[in-house]
């Protein structure tokens, strides 16, 4: 009874996990679409009200939604992924104590 317990449990778990990455992935494709909608929006505006393409494309208006909107894809991801997948995570402390260690021996070997 305890085995299926924690079967049921690792298997909520996961699928929440899933749940939530999913999540992520359907919010930058929305982010994507949207914001290469609005860019084509602002560009096509801007030029038909006699800005060059050069001009019209460098405007901050094309560049805003893109950045404001991407700090919380950011933040999104960070609640999603967390800093493990910065390579931050449990064990990296150890794993570069021990990477380095290594590194002091191999240096003093060759001498």
């Amino acid at each position: 009874m305890n085995q299926n317990l924690e079967q049921e449990h690792s298997y909520l778990k996961a699928k929440k996990r899933v749940k939530a990455i999913k999540g992520f992935y359907i919010h930058v494709s929305v982010y994507v679409i949207t914001n290469i909608f609005l860019s084509g929006i602002i560009i096509f505006g801007l030029m038909s009200s006699g800005y060059i393409f050069s001009d019209a494309f460098s405007a901050f208006g094309v560049y805003s939604t893109w950045i404001f909107w991407g700090i919380g894809i950011f933040f999104h991801w960070l609640g999603t992924f967390g800093f493990q997948s910065l390579g931050l995570g449990k064990d990296w402390e150890d794993k570069k104590i021990k990477e380095l260690m290594e590194k002091e021996d191999n240096r003093r070997d060759k001498f």
